[in-house]
């Protein structure tokens, strides 16, 4: 369990071990004392796919929490995945809301100062729910948690440089399947013959121009308006369309023809669904990395052009 270090005891810990300070660090911010008793810290960390397999024999489901990005949240599920193939025990995702937002790279976000908050998890939970090797997904509020998936917050490594797709991995020690697809949804299939784009304020390689796009037709926009008004002025003849939730935005992503966006939350989803696929990649924060069936990204603007050409068809 967590325990306050007196302040000679922090000294030495910080001029000793940097790692092991900058971890204690973390943890006496991320936890009051009166969430301790509800986590799983420092020693006892759930850190290895052995100690968790143990865990799981001694109680009747696993329950795991994560505060966000959206993003971040779908990036996670993989590894969820493959813990639950490994011990068959009922996960509980708790999704916490209202955990403050460190902007980087970028001046906004859809959800302004906080990483999720009620309407992103109520727009979250249909799809996540969908997924066979969930047993809930809904807010936190004060539930026994085994294994913080926050964890990976801490600064013990990069998260400008290393596949948002594995940082539960890192904090777990589970390997994920990332080759194979981690969501599973009912095709809409009304989009078979359409392009999906989606391309966030943020993330935006500034060598890419997207108005070659309006020589295709079919092409359709998803994300919010801003975005959308900014795309238009690239491809006119784009379409937009809105969802009450994820679980529809999924089912749309999967019946298209070719999905193509930035390091933002569609990508993620369609990352997940692993259709045909092209990302956009941002110099700074390369983090996003496309694997298995129907993937491919870019950097430069001839390479992207020659991919629509090639899969567009």
């Amino acid at each position: 369990m967590f325990k306050k270090r007196s302040l000679v005891s922090k000294l030495w810990l910080k001029y000793t071990d940097r790692p092991q300070y900058k971890q204690y660090k973390w943890e006496r911010k991320n936890y009051g004392q009166e969430e301790v008793n509800n986590y799983f810290t420092g020693t006892d960390r759930l850190n290895t796919l052995d100690k968790i397999t143990a865990l799981c024999k001694t109680v009747p489901e696993l329950n795991l929490i994560h505060s966000g990005n959206a993003g971040d949240v779908i990036y996670a599920l993989p590894t969820i995945k493959r813990i639950f193939e490994v011990t068959g025990t009922p996960i509980n995702l708790y999704l916490k809301t209202g955990k403050p937002l460190v902007l980087s790279g970028y001046a906004a976000h859809p959800l302004g100062t906080v990483m999720l908050n009620d309407k992103m998890v109520n727009m979250l939970a249909p799809l996540i729910n969908q997924q066979a090797y969930i047993n809930k997904c809904e807010v936190y509020n004060g539930q026994q948690i085994h294994v913080d998936l926050d964890f990976f917050r801490a600064k013990l490594f990069s998260l400008d440089n290393s596949n948002i797709a594995r940082w539960c991995s890192y904090i777990t020690g589970v390997t994920p399947q990332l080759w194979k697809s981690w969501l599973t949804v009912k095709a809409d299939e009304t989009y078979k013959d359409t392009i999906i784009v989606a391309r966030s304020e943020r993330y935006r390689n500034s060598f890419v121009d997207y108005s070659f796009l309006q020589n295709y037709s079919n092409m359709v926009f998803v994300g919010v308006e801003s975005e959308y008004e900014d795309m238009r002025k690239a491809i006119p003849n784009i379409k937009w369309v809105q969802v009450d939730d994820f679980l529809k935005l999924a089912q749309i992503i999967a019946g298209c023809k070719l999905f193509i966006g930035n390091q933002s939350f569609p990508f993620s989803i369609a990352e997940g669904l692993k259709i045909p696929r092209i990302l956009e990649i941002y110099f700074h924060t390369a983090n996003v990395i496309p694997e298995g069936e129907g993937a491919h990204d870019f950097f430069f603007q001839e390479h992207f052009e020659a991919l629509v050409k090639e899969l567009a068809i």
